[in-house]
Parts: structure tokens; sequence; C-alpha cells
């Protein structure tokens, strides 16, 4: 079965960085698109950011458009999530998700905590 493990979270002030990473753990796998989802406390999980490993094309919510970037390393099978200019309000838990080829998210990271202090 295949898990992707995330890794990179943390506390950081307002105003810094942080880079998470998501790479697919057990069996060989097929990557069609692979997103970022965040849910900070007593609110549903959110989409923020997604590549399409196939054409290149990324997607990002309004709120981290000029902020975050997502990347990948194919060689490494490696997604990356660029955070700069971090704000209280980004302050969640961080999944990592992939889909099938169908595009329904149906692999998802066990998640990483991510903290700004104002």
């Amino acid at each position: 079965q295949v898990q992707l493990v995330e890794s990179g979270g943390g506390l950081v002030q307002a105003g810094g960085s942080l880079r998470l990473s998501c790479a697919p753990s057990g069996r060989t796998f097929t990557v069609y698109t692979m997103a970022w989802f965040r849910q900070a406390p007593g609110q549903d999980r959110k989409f923020v950011t997604a590549l399409n490993w196939i054409d290149g094309s990324k997607y990002y919510t309004n709120s981290v458009k000029g902020r975050f970037t997502i990347s990948r390393d194919r060689t490494k099978n490696t997604q990356y999530l660029q955070m700069n200019s971090l704000e209280p309000d980004d302050t969640a838990v961080y999944y990592c998700a992939a889909t099938d080829r169908r595009g329904v998210y149906d692999t998802w990271g066990q998640g990483t905590q991510v903290t700004v202090s104002s």
C-alpha cells in the first residue's frame, strides 16, 4: 500500500519561511496530481495548492498566491511546498495528497503541523 510521508513542519515567526516535503513510500507509485491541503483547528480541510505532474500546471488558492510555491523533483519522486512570508492564519496541519488517474484524491499523508506565531 502506498503512503505519503510529509516532513518539514514546525514553529516559525510571522514573516518567516518553511519548506514542506512529501514523498510516497511503499510500492511503485505513478503520480498524476499531488496537492497540499491544510486544516486549522475547528475548521474543515481546505485546498492550498496542486501540481499536475503530467503537464506541470499549478494551482493555488488565492490566500497563498505570491507567498507559496509548489514544486517537484522527479528524480526523488518528491514534492515540495515552499512557504514564505508566513502569517498566523497559515497555522494548520498540512496534508499532502495524490490523485488516482481519474483525479480523485485517494492517497493522503499523515499531516505535518505548521505553527506561525505573531
